[in-house]
């Protein structure tokens, strides 16, 4: 699927080379080069400064620029670590999963650049526990690839920098995408986030100072040094710059991944590079971050896909996992499936996220099955009320915007769901009952 638009993808390189992933290939076609560049004509700050100046941000939902997070890591502590977040787990997101398994070695050239930027020698890729083929078999043996040839391990390329790679599984949980609760696991704790401060850049894994990033950020860093900042810069927009794989999912004709410059209209995807919707239907509803976000409307089609233009649309790029919904779509059981999903994957620390997932889960599910009175659609209102800004992480603030916008956008299929409360049989007095 060669995006229209690029002459050469950036990141999903195995679309125009043929067996990247294998490590003689990657050589013939630059891998590595970004490496040696770096450490033999850069010094750690420089790389750092680099990367600031392409303006990277990060492509793991928050979109915080890169090289300053980099330059939060104290330099007189040691040790020092990098920690890859490649726990995928964001309904509508599969762009990490590819470039892991078929462009593996320019994550791991990434890695090594952002260890060497920042004095760490060690690196993990924390991985989601579904992801245990791709981890004992591409991926490890891309990393094995590296060590032989000298990319990993002790004095690089014959400097004195030295760096070791470590894979890690997790047990599937959507909270270890959150980077404290990824450190706590990655520790062997129970997966649940830390209180900050102090941030992981001062205190993170084993209580040292950490760079976490995404798969997708740190595989944009060795085209970036290789290139320089201005070359990276002529993709996307001034304040987001670069390609961005987009997952596109839901009622169209082609979904998959598509790399595309930053600042593309959503119309673009899902025309163009999506083949339009499935019958020409019209689009009713689009979730651009996955189940992360508010809900956009099909009059938002012409908005450019960047960080800035789609909070100014009310929404958000997070990890750019678009979800078409048609006009044949159900909204109320799109929303439903959203919060039985967050319910499923709350960790059970903060109240507000526990028990407001279990609610609204509950009056959906009335609502769902004809038992729903109109003040049960107030009462979803109540209930996320309640939960923004009094969740212990963003998991639980997540859940606000899709509810939120899913009763201002599609508000007369909610209440043609809702019978008068005098209507609604109530078969136990037990609020509990009633309610579940």
């Amino acid at each position: 699927m060669k995006s229209k638009l690029l002459d050469q993808h950036v990141l999903l390189r195995h679309r125009d080379v043929d067996n990247i992933h294998r490590l003689d290939v990657y050589l013939a076609h630059g891998g590595y080069e970004a490496l040696k560049k770096a450490l033999n004509q850069m010094q750690p700050g420089e790389v750092t400064d680099e990367v600031k100046a392409s303006g990277l941000r990060g492509r793991g939902g928050a979109g915080f620029p890169t090289g300053v997070k980099w330059g939060f890591i104290p330099k007189d502590i040691s040790p020092r670590y990098v920690v890859v977040n490649a726990d995928e787990s964001e309904p509508g997101t599969f762009k990490d999963r590819e470039i892991m398994e078929s462009n593996p070695h320019q994550l791991i050239e990434g890695i090594a650049l952002c260890a060497y930027a920042v004095g760490a020698e060690t690196a993990y890729i924390y991985g989601r526990g579904e992801f245990r083929t791709l981890f004992t078999t591409t991926l490890q043996q891309a990393v094995d690839e590296a060590y032989a040839k000298g990319f990993l391990g002790q004095n690089i390329l014959d400097t004195d920098f030295s760096l070791d790679l470590y894979l890690h599984l997790g047990a599937g949980a959507y909270i270890c995408g959150e980077e404290t609760a990824l450190l706590n696991s990655l520790e062997g704790w129970l997966g649940q986030p830390r209180s900050r401060p102090p941030f992981p850049a001062v205190a993170g894994l084993y209580a040292k100072p950490t760079v976490i990033n995404n798969v997708e950020t740190l595989a944009n860093v060795p085209p970036i040094i290789a290139h320089g900042a201005d070359w990276y810069r002529q993709f996307g927009t001034d304040k987001s710059p670069g390609t961005k794989i987009f997952c596109l999912s839901g009622r169209v004709n082609q979904p998959g991944n598509y790399e595309l410059p930053l600042g593309m209209p959503i119309r673009t995807l899902i025309e163009e590079c999506g083949d339009g919707i499935i019958g020409g239907k019209a689009v009713k509803g689009i979730l651009p971050a996955g189940a992360s976000s508010a809900i956009m409307g099909g009059d938002k089609l012409d908005t450019p896909m960047d960080y800035e233009s789609m909070a100014g649309a009310g929404s958000m790029l997070g990890s750019a996992s678009f979800i078409i919904l048609d006009e044949t779509s159900d909204a109320v059981w799109a929303a439903e499936k959203n919060i039985k999903f967050f319910k499923h994957e709350s960790c059970g620390k903060c109240s507000p996220c526990r028990e407001g997932t279990h609610w609204l889960a509950g009056v959906y599910r009335k609502l769902r099955e004809g038992r729903g009175s109109k003040q049960d659609i107030e009462l979803l209102n109540t209930i996320i009320d309640q939960m923004e800004g009094n969740c212990f992480c963003l998991l639980g603030e997540f859940v606000v915007p899709g509810v939120r916008t899913s009763l201002e956008l599609f508000k007369d299929e909610y209440e043609s769901l809702a019978r008068e409360e005098n209507e609604v049989e109530k078969p136990a007095q037990n609020l509990v009952h009633a309610l579940l």
